[in-house]
This record gives C-alpha cells, sequence and structure tokens, in this order.
C-alpha cells in the first residue's frame, strides 16, 4: 500500500505515519530524512544536494526528486511506503506520477488531516515539554498534575520550540493552502482523495485512516 499524508504542520502526520509504520509495516518516506541519508551515504544525488546546501542554496526539485527515487529503489520500500511531506508542489506531484509510472509503483490513498486554523493555533502555542525528559504537556488540555513539577521525571524546567507561536503557525497554514492544498484536485480527479478530521484525538484519528486504508 502506498500512501501521502497531507496536512498543514502541527496537523498530526507524523504521529499517524509513525503509527502506521508500526502497524501496518510501511515505510516512512520524509524528504528531510532522504535528503540527510542520501547526503550521508554520499550517493550522487545526495553529494549535488550537500554541494547546493554547503553553498548556502535551496535544494531543486530535481534534487529531491531524485533523492526520492533513488529511495524508492531500496527493498524495504517495495513493501508499501507513506509520502510525508512530499509531494508538496503541482510540479512535484507531476513528477511523483512519472517517477512510479517508470518504477511500476501506483499510489493508493491520498489522506489529507482536515484542521481549524484557530484550534490549530491554539493546540500548537500552547505546548511544552519537560527540558529533561521531554514528556509534552499544554497550557489548557494537559498541564502537569503538580504545577511546575514533571509528572514523569519531577523535573521543574520546561521549554517552548521558539516557532511555536500565532504568526508562525499562520503563515505555515497560508503556506500550506497556497502550495500544497492545490495539488489535491489533481489525485480527487483519480479517485484517490479521502479527509479525514485532524482535530479529533489521536486515536479517533488513527480509526478514521484505517477506514480509508481498509476499505
Amino acid at each position: 500500500m502506498n500512501l501521502i499524508l497531507l496536512g498543514p504542520p502541527g496537523a498530526g502526520k507524523g504521529t499517524q505515519a509513525s503509527r502506521l509504520v508500526k502497524e501496518r509495516g510501511l515505510v516512512q518516506l520524509s524528504t528531510g530524512d532522504m535528503l540527510r541519508a542520501a547526503v550521508a551515504a554520499g550517493t550522487p544525488v545526495g553529494l549535488m544536494a550537500k554541494s547546493v546546501m554547503e553553498s548556502g542554496g535551496l535544494v531543486s526539485d530535481d534534487i529531491v526528486n531524485g533523492i526520492l527515487s533513488e529511495r524508492l529503489d531500496h527493498d524495504d520500500a517495495r513493501g508499501g511506503f507513506i509520502l510525508d511531506g512530499y509531494p508538496r508542489t503541482e510540479v512535484q506531484a507531476l513528477a511523483l506520477d512519472a517517477m512510479l509510472a517508470d518504477k511500476g509503483l501506483a499510489l493508493d490513498h491520498v489522506v489529507e488531516l482536515e484542521v481549524d486554523e484557530d484550534a490549530l493555533v491554539d493546540r500548537i502555542t500552547g505546548r511544552f515539554t519537560c527540558a529533561r525528559c521531554g514528556e509534552g504537556y499544554h497550557d489548557r488540555h494537559k498541564l502537569p498534575k503538580v504545577d511546575g513539577v514533571c509528572d514523569i521525571c519531577g523535573s521543574t524546567e520546561f521549554k517552548r520550540r521558539p516557532d511555536d507561536n500565532a504568526d508562525t503557525v499562520r503563515t505555515r497554514m497560508a503556506e500550506y493552502r497556497a502550495k500544497t492544498a492545490p495539488i489535491l484536485p489533481h489525485y480527487e480527479a483519480r479517485g484517490l482523495v479521502d479527509r479525514v478530521d485532524g482535530m479529533a484525538d489521536m486515536d479517533a484519528v488513527a480509526r478514521s485512516i484505517d477506514a480509508v486504508l481498509d476499505r
């Protein structure tokens, strides 16, 4: 089974992808992870990417497509994969179509995690973690049982990601709507798109995704 998970940052794609990897034996293909692995392995496309990054440039679609193509040739990807963070644009979606066709592969599902922007801002801006053990908390939904003390390790030090602020979240949402959401009609025309409520709790989202995949 080959699928794309779509949704803006903070929608829970990573959480759901990790679950599908564990429960269904799929391989998660994240462009960032693949890029770092290709650079570390010194593959031909990885060396090109390294050169671009060292010069301060942005990695082109051609390089990203090349890295994905290399990764899809690994044996484990033949058992099914999840694309997370790719394709982001219609140009990449068209390149992916051609790439999969050349390899005798096809997409089975495109699942979009739908979110409410205001609720997503609240979800992201309210989260913080224990600086020692990494346990996650939220200003409104999950505070420590004892104020200022981690439930797990007892630490009194907490931290927030600097980019977990309303302006950044809304900017990312706007970018998603402008660039990534327009690829949906490309897949809708082929009957591949299903939408699930990304604002539900994690287990409910998981059940919705499973219902799509098990049809």
